[in-house]
């Protein structure tokens, strides 16, 4: 049966050795594929502005039935009760 320190090393010995591989799969991918990834880049920007409109939109106190004439003082107060 294993130790838990020899456990421990070759966890560490696993992410060192897929980090690596990943490095070198993200360079080469770089160096091959450079101007197909930063040719798409002005449309992840376009592409941003929509999706954060969605997703953060909920931060503007558009959300309950009763958000609609009133002040915020009195949507507190009203859920204090």
């Amino acid at each position: 049966m294993a130790k838990p320190s020899d456990v421990k090393q070759r966890d560490w010995r696993f992410w060192l050795t897929l980090a690596g591989f990943a490095f070198i799969a993200f360079f080469f991918l770089w160096q091959e594929h450079r101007a197909h990834l930063l040719g798409a880049l002005p449309w992840l920007f376009v592409l941003a502005c929509p999706l954060m409109h969605v997703f953060m939109h909920g931060g503007h106190g558009h959300g309950g039935p009763t958000s609609h004439g009133q002040s915020n003082s009195e949507r507190k107060e009203g859920r204090d009760e």
